[in-house]
């Protein structure tokens, strides 16, 4: 068991931690006793914790007599009203919480590991890729009934050896974590569109030194990571970029109301036919898509099948 530290003064989880590695607290008795506590901390009385850990409430007085007897501190100040973590106490409340939390994300990975499609499927991607994704997950919940999905998407990379989730879709160089499968998946084309109504203010360029003269939907940051933000960087002046947001579907949604020349995926243009193209695409505008998923989860049926799903659906992610 790893036990994790959140502070760096001596505390009782350095303490914990000392016990563990040096072999004393090495029954199932030992972590009932830690996990009482973290209920007792929790709930703040006795019967609260007994009626969460399904036992007697003797059970956990018994338990925390133990714990702070072999710690040598106080973990609570006993009064009329139930028990009040002390400072130890609350350092203790930390721990057990890190440790509760890992092995809640454990369990999510056993529960991908069933045979078949059933349970939770859990996907995450950028969110601009939603409007794509989103009807494969629904088809695929359709063709496999009571799936439960669950599609998150965000900046954050969401860490599939906790469990986090089964599959990712990421965009960029290829993904470096250790003990996860890393499959191409396809190389998404971006075009420079603009609004019908941006062009009837402004125009349209014609060529690539007609860009210095319109304005620009970009990100917020001058280093941003997206091949074609790069390409734009260098290609018109940083005050040309007029309308900037930290996030891609924002940017997008602010090119179609015509605030600005801006990059949409290949794929979009289906969904958006009266979007106007913007001289031919360049290679520096394409972005590599990946296929992740963690070694423990990958050859199970769920995932197996689901990869299948997106697999066959590569071409509308590729045409321009």
């Amino acid at each position: 068991m790893c036990l994790v530290l959140l502070n760096e003064k001596p505390s009782v989880g350095r303490e914990l931690l000392f016990l563990a590695h040096h072999s004393q607290v090495r029954t199932m008795d030992n972590w009932d006793e830690i996990r009482t506590a973290y209920q007792v901390a929790r709930l703040g009385t006795v019967s609260g914790a007994a009626d969460a850990l399904g036992v007697h409430h003797a059970t956990v007085i018994r338990h925390i007599d133990a714990l702070e007897g072999r710690l040598g501190v106080k973990l609570f100040q006993r009064h009329a009203r139930g028990y009040t973590a002390t400072e130890a106490g609350q350092d203790l409340l930390r721990v057990a919480q890190a440790t509760d939390d890992q092995f809640a994300q454990l369990a999510g990975r056993i529960k991908g590991q069933g045979e078949g499609v059933t349970g939770e499927l859990v996907v995450t991607s950028l969110a601009p890729m939603s409007p794509q994704l989103t009807p494969i997950l629904v088809q695929f919940q359709r063709d496999n009934p009571g799936l439960l999905v669950r599609y998150l998407t965000g900046e954050r990379l969401f860490r599939l050896e906790y469990g986090e989730a089964h599959v990712a879709i990421r965009a960029g160089a290829a993904p470096q974590e250790p003990d996860n499968v890393v499959q191409p998946f396809a190389e998404q084309q971006y075009l420079m569109v603009a609004a019908p109504s941006y062009i009837a203010r402004h125009g349209a360029p014609e060529t690539e030194a007609d860009l210095a003269d319109h304005w620009f939907v970009g990100h917020d940051s001058e280093h941003s990571r997206a091949p074609f933000l790069q390409w734009l960087s260098q290609a018109v002046p940083r005050q040309r970029v007029i309308y900037r947001t930290t996030d891609e579907t924002t940017a997008q949604t602010a090119i179609l109301e015509g605030a600005g020349i801006g990059f949409l995926p290949c794929w979009a243009m289906k969904h958006h036919p009266e979007m106007v193209r913007l001289l031919e695409p360049r290679p520096e505008w394409r972005a590599s898509l990946w296929l992740v998923t963690h070694v423990d989860l990958h050859r199970t049926a769920k995932v197996q099948a689901f990869l299948a799903a997106l697999k066959a659906s590569v071409n509308d992610w590729t045409v321009a």
